[in-house]
């Protein structure tokens, strides 16, 4: 993808970086453009939330080069930046009112301004009916939206949020995704990282990342039009199954998503025949098998080499 220089809002080039002996971080080149929702896809110890610290500033590469909103002083351009981390860092002994004051006031925004925002956000969020209640009273969906409208308080330009759903029911993450959409329609640059397909799914361009590297950048379309395997799906729930279907022929990999594999082959027809063969061997009445079309989850699992994340 060619990507004019002013479209650009971060970039990464080159960029390594090491804790101790661990490299978090190995030849990364990354663009990401204005208007974004871009996703940062992988899972835990991917490099993930080091790529977030490093677009603000928190952290420097080793080598190699990351810019925010054009400028190579990060700290200075982060003030055009929101961030929402990991874990929830918002006082649960003040108010969601003293909170958001207090975190708009730090960007020397003037007390009335501060005010001003702060209702058009909290009734924006959801949250204007809790605004004199104790944050630590807050369910863990609440938290999350309290934790971007402060993210938000100033109005940035771009807004990095790690992992901003983990914990929170399938109610409430609806619910921020679709407030997120509509800060992206007005504008908003959105960095998203997430172990959760669905959400990746949401995300214009991700990039998929294990172990520091990049392993793919593109739109869902992309990405899976790369991926060279075929996928079977085998209505079977039991586990120990996936020993003997690896001793298949023409079978790769095979995985329990929920109640059934998912059987990655290279070719559908004669992997089909090979298992079946096992099944009837197996079973009095041999489980459905049936090729499907792949997803990103099974995109996700061939990457990390691992099982498929908890959500789908």
């Amino acid at each position: 993808m060619t990507i004019a220089e002013h479209d650009i809002c971060l970039s990464y080039k080159g960029v390594e970086k090491k804790f101790k002996n661990i490299t978090a971080l190995e030849g990364i080149d990354l663009e990401v453009c204005r208007g974004e929702i871009f996703g940062y896809i992988g899972p835990d110890g991917a490099g993930k939330t080091t790529l977030i610290r490093m677009a603000m500033g928190i952290t420097n590469p080793d080598r190699g080069e990351c810019t925010l909103l054009g400028s190579k002083d990060r700290r200075k351009a982060r003030m055009n930046a929101g961030y929402v981390p990991q874990i929830f860092s918002l006082y649960t002994d003040m108010t969601v009112n003293e909170n958001i004051a207090l975190f708009g006031s730090l960007y020397g925004t003037s007390r009335e301004t501060v005010l001003k925002r702060a209702e058009a956000i909290l009734k924006r969020t959801g949250l204007w009916p809790f605004r004199e209640r104790m944050v630590g009273k807050l369910s863990g969906g609440m938290k999350q939206k309290l934790a971007l409208a402060s993210g938000l308080m100033h109005t940035p330009e771009i807004l990095f949020l790690d992992e901003p759903t983990t914990g929170v029911d399938p109610v409430a993450r609806r619910e921020f995704w679709a407030m997120l959409y509509e800060l992206n329609r007005e504008g908003l640059t959105i960095i998203v990282s997430t172990p959760y397909m669905d959400e990746a799914e949401l995300c214009t361009r991700k990039m998929f990342i294990n172990n520091g590297k990049i392993l793919d950048v593109g739109t869902s379309e992309e990405l899976l039009s790369r991926y060279d395997k075929k996928i079977l799906k085998l209505e079977l729930d039991e586990r120990r199954a996936k020993e003997w279907l690896l001793k298949c022929a023409h079978v790769y990999d095979a995985n329990l998503f929920g109640s059934s594999y998912h059987i990655v082959v290279d070719d559908a027809a004669a992997a089909v025949l090979a298992v079946t063969k096992e099944l009837e061997l197996r079973y009095a009445e041999a489980p459905e098998l049936f090729e499907i079309t792949p997803s990103l989850e099974d995109l996700f699992v061939s990457f990390s080499g691992g099982e498929p994340s908890c959500q789908k």
